[in-house]
């Protein structure tokens, strides 16, 4: 296992957080159509979500696996934007759920 300094897990923070920051969360094609289909954006989404838990779990097989490429940290990383963007899609879900329900009950 490598020895991983707080140092350098402080600097691979930092470079992921700058990263972050110039990614938009749409893409340009999205943002320039006015009437965008909701269910294609929302599906786009999920498969956004399943390819980080994708690269999640081969970064983690990697390292469990002792491949000299893969250190803790980008492991960590993974998981976390992994784990993060899952519970962002359950909230997502509920509010979905939430708003059907809404609709569903109103009085005609």
């Amino acid at each position: 296992m490598s020895d991983i300094g707080i140092n350098e897990v402080l600097a691979q923070m930092r470079t992921v957080t700058t990263q972050m920051k110039g990614v938009s969360p749409l893409p340009a094609s999205e943002k320039s159509v006015p009437g965008a289909d909701f269910s294609q954006i929302l599906k786009d989404s999920i498969n956004s979500v399943n390819e980080v838990q994708k690269n999640s779990g081969a970064l983690s097989r990697s390292f469990e696996l002792g491949e000299g490429n893969v250190d803790l940290a980008q492991v960590m990383i993974a998981s976390q934007k992994s784990s993060v963007s899952f519970q962002a899609m359950v909230q997502v879900r509920n509010k979905l759920i939430d708003a059907y329900k809404d609709v569903m009950n109103m009085p005609i």
